[in-house]
C-alpha cells in the first residue's frame, strides 16, 4: 500500500512522529496546537470479524481544527469516528490495541452518556435522529434527560436552534421540514449540550445541491462562531461540496490505515484521491485532461484560486468552440399525459406532459418537494394520478395493477429501508425472482452478477440488520437489477456511495441501458446527471420547468437557481477561461464529459485491476 507523507500532514498510517511535527508546525500560526484527539498505534478489530478494521492508527487532531475524512465504503473512516464518539466499544464491542484520547479521556474506558457531553454526532439520515413531536422538544431531548431547568432549558435551545438559523420553526413537527431544515435540528440538537467536537456523518447524503450548499455554509458558520473552541469533523464522499468552505486538513483513510493527511491543496495535487477511489473535483480532472500538471503551489483547494496555466487555458478555450452534440431520434417508451396529483387538497404534481425515449438515461432534477419521488411512483402504479394518463409504449396503463406494471418497470426507493423485507441480503436480493419462470441457474447468475456490482458478494450470507445505510442502499439496488424490467427508475441510487461503488453501479446501469434498457434516475448528484445521462428534466413546485441536456442545465444559473440546483465548477471554470468574453459553456461541459470518460475508464481500469 502506499503511503503518502506530505509536507505539514498529520501522522498517518503506521506513525510518522516528524509528520505531526510538521502539523503542529503548520498549525502554530492559527493557535491550532492544542490535540483534542490523540491516537497511538491503535488497532480495532469486530468481535464480529476475522481481522482488524483499523491498523496502527497514528493521529492528532487539534482543538479547533476543522477536518474532512474521506475514504470508500469499507476503508475504515466511519470506525475511526465512532471510536471518537464512544460507540466503539460501548456499542460496537470488539478488541483493540493502542492508546486513544478525546478530550482529554480515554472513550473505551467512558460512560457513553458522557462522552455525548463532548461529542456530538449529526447522522447521515436525520429522520433517523429525531426524537420530540416538536423542533423544540427534538433539540431539548438531551437536556431533559439531565433534568435541566426549565429556564436555563429553554433558553439554551433558543440560543441554539438561532446558531443553526431554525428558531422560527421551533413548534414545527420534525418531518414536516426540508431536509436542509432536518439537518439544522440535528445540528441544534447536539449544539445543546456544548460539545466540543462535531462529527457530520455524510451531512449532504440526503440534500438536493443548494440545501447541501447551504449545509457547509452552516457548518462553517459554527466554526467561525466558536473562535476556534469547537472542533469539526466531516465525513463525506462528496469532497467537492465539502471544499465550497474551506477546510484545515484532508484525512485519507483507506483498507484500515491513514494513507494521506495534509491541508487540501497539498491532497488534492498529489492525486492520492483517485488512487484510493475517491472522486477529485471536477475543475482539476478538467486541468489535468487539459494537460496541466496540478501542483500544490497552484492552489487547488478551490476553483476560484486554482493558477490556470497558459497552455490548459488555450485548450480548455478550444472545449466550447467544439460542435455541440444533438441527440439522435428516438421511439417514447414512456408518455404522461397532462398528469395532476394532490393529497387532502394539497397540489403536488401539476399538469406534467412529457416523455421518456426508449434506450433513454434520463435525470429527474430539482429540490425537495419539487415532486420527483410523487411522479415517479405514479410512474409505477403506486399511487393513481387524479387526473391524465400515463402510457407505456402507446399502451394506457393508468389503472394497469402494480404486480403487472412491475414486471416491466422497476423502482428503487430513496430509503432502503421501505423496501428490504428479508432478514439476509441473498435472501432480500433472490425475492423479486422467485415466482419469475426462468431456470434456477440462470436466477443464480443474475443474482451473483448483480451482488458483485453492487460490493455486496462478499457478505452475501450477512444480516442486514449488521449494514450501514449505504450497505442497505446497494442491496435494494441489487433486488431490482435481477429483475431486468424495461426501464428502471432510481430514487437517489449513489446517496452516501464511495466514488468506486458509485462507478461500479453507474457503469453496471449503463450496461443495462446499452443493452435496452431505459434509464430514470431521480437525482441531487448533477455529477452524475453531466456524466452518465442524455437529457435531464428539471422539477420546481410540482411542474417540470425545463428539459435540456443535464450540460445546458448547469450552464444555466437562473434555472438551477430556480430549482434549487447548483452550476458545477465546471461552470466556474468555463467562466475563470472566459476571461469576459463570450463562451459557449454547454459546449465546454460536453466536451469535458466527452474527454473525460476516456479518463475515467483508464482510472477505472487502475482501480479495478487492483481489486479496490
Amino acid at each position: 500500500m502506499t503511503e503518502h507523507h506530505l509536507s505539514g500532514a498529520g501522522a498517518g498510517a503506521g506513525g510518522n512522529e516528524n509528520a505531526e511535527g510538521a502539523l503542529r508546525t503548520r498549525s502554530a500560526g492559527d493557535a491550532k496546537t492544542e490535540p483534542i484527539i490523540e491516537f497511538r498505534d491503535f488497532t480495532f478489530q469486530y468481535r464480529a470479524q476475522s481481522k482488524p478494521t483499523l491498523h496502527d492508527i497514528n493521529l492528532t487532531i487539534n482543538r479547533g481544527e476543522k477536518v474532512a475524512i474521506v475514504g470508500q465504503s469499507g476503508s475504515g473512516k466511519s470506525t475511526l469516528t465512532n471510536v471518537i464518539n464512544g460507540l466503539i466499544p460501548h456499542r460496537f464491542p470488539g478488541e483493540f490495541t493502542g492508546e486513544v484520547r478525546v478530550c482529554g479521556i480515554d472513550p473505551t474506558k467512558t460512560e457513553l452518556h458522557e462522552i455525548s457531553k463532548m461529542v456530538g454526532t449529526v447522522l447521515q439520515d436525520p429522520d433517523g435522529q429525531f426524537i420530540g413531536l416538536t423542533v423544540a422538544e427534538d433539540i431539548a431531548f438531551a437536556l431533559e434527560n439531565d433534568q435541566i431547568e426549565h429556564d436555563e432549558m429553554h433558553a439554551r435551545v433558543a440560543k441554539s436552534a438561532a446558531i443553526v438559523d431554525i428558531e422560527e420553526r421551533l413548534q414545527a413537527a420534525p418531518h414536516d421540514l426540508s431536509g436542509g431544515q432536518k439537518q439544522r435540528v440535528s445540528m441544534a440538537g447536539v449544539l445543546v449540550d456544548d460539545v466540543q467536537i462535531l462529527l457530520f456523518d455524510e451531512p449532504l447524503a440526503s440534500l438536493d445541491p443548494a440545501s447541501g450548499q447551504q449545509a457547509i455554509e452552516t457548518i462553517d458558520e459554527l466554526h467561525k462562531k466558536a473562535a476556534g473552541d469547537a472542533t469539526i469533523i466531516i465525513i463525506e464522499h462528496r469532497l467537492e461540496d465539502v471544499l465550497h468552505c474551506k477546510v484545515d486538513r484532508i484525512i485519507v483513510v483507506d483498507r484500515g490505515h491513514i494513507v494521506a493527511d495534509g491541508t487540501p491543496n497539498q491532497i488534492i495535487a498529489s492525486r492520492v484521491l483517485t488512487e484510493h477511489g475517491i472522486r477529485e473535483p471536477l475543475y482539476v480532472t478538467a486541468l489535468r485532461i487539459a494537460g496541466q500538471d496540478v501542483s500544490e503551489e497552484d492552489e487547488p483547494e478551490s476553483v476560484h484560486s486554482v493558477h490556470i496555466a497558459d497552455r490548459a487555458r488555450a485548450e480548455l478555450a478550444n472545449w466550447a468552440r467544439e460542435p455541440r452534440m444533438i441527440p439522435p431520434v428516438a421511439t417514447p417508451i414512456l408518455q404522461l399525459e397532462n398528469i395532476e396529483f394532490g393529497i387532502n387538497d394539497t397540489s403536488i404534481i401539476k399538469g406534467i406532459s412529457t416523455q421518456i425515449f426508449e434506450g433513454e438515461v434520463v435525470a429527474i432534477c430539482g429540490t425537495n418537494g419539487a415532486g420527483k419521488s410523487t411522479l415517479a411512483k405514479l410512474i409505477c402504479g403506486f399511487a393513481k394520478p387524479d387526473t391524465g394518463r400515463v402510457l407505456l409504449r402507446g399502451e394506457d396503463i393508468t389503472d394497469t395493477p402494480i404486480a403487472r406494471r412491475g414486471r416491466h418497470i422497476g423502482f428503487v426507493l430513496q430509503n432502503p429501508n421501505q423496501m428490504i423485507s428479508k432478514t439476509l441480503i441473498m435472501e432480500e436480493v433472490s425475492l423479486a425472482l422467485q415466482n419469475e419462470d426462468i431456470a434456477e441457474e440462470e436466477k443464480q447468475a443474475r443474482i451473483e452478477r448483480a451482488l458483485r456490482t453492487c460490493g455486496l458478494w462478499a457478505y452475501r450470507e450477512w444480516p442486514i440488520s449488521a449494514l450501514s445505510y449505504g450497505q442497505r442502499k446497494r442491496v435494494t439496488i441489487a433486488s431490482v437489477m435481477v429483475t431486468t424490467p424495461d426501464i428502471i427508475i432510481l430514487d437517489e441510487p449513489t446517496a452516501g456511495q464511495d466514488w468506486a461503488h458509485y462507478t461500479e453501479i453507474m457503469e453496471f446501469l449503463k450496461s443495462l441501458n446499452n443493452s435496452g434498457i431505459t434509464i430514470i434516475l431521480i437525482t441531487h448528484d448533477m455529477h452524475l446527471a453531466l456524466e452518465y445521462t442524455d437529457r435531464a428534466l428539471v422539477m420546481s413546485d410540482g411542474r417540470i420547468i425545463a428539459e435540456q441536456s443535464s450540460a445546458a442545465v448547469l450552464a444555466n444559473p437562473e434555472l438551477t437557481r430556480a430549482a434549487s440546483l447548483r452550476t458545477t465548477s465546471l461552470y466556474d471554470l468555463a467562466l475563470r477561461v472566459s476571461e469576459d468574453k463570450e463562451l459557449d459553456a454547454t459546449a465546454f461541459i460536453e466536451q469535458f464529459i466527452a474527454r473525460e470518460n476516456q479518463w475515467r475508464e483508464d482510472v477505472l481500469e487502475q482501480h479495478l485491476g487492483t481489486g479496490r
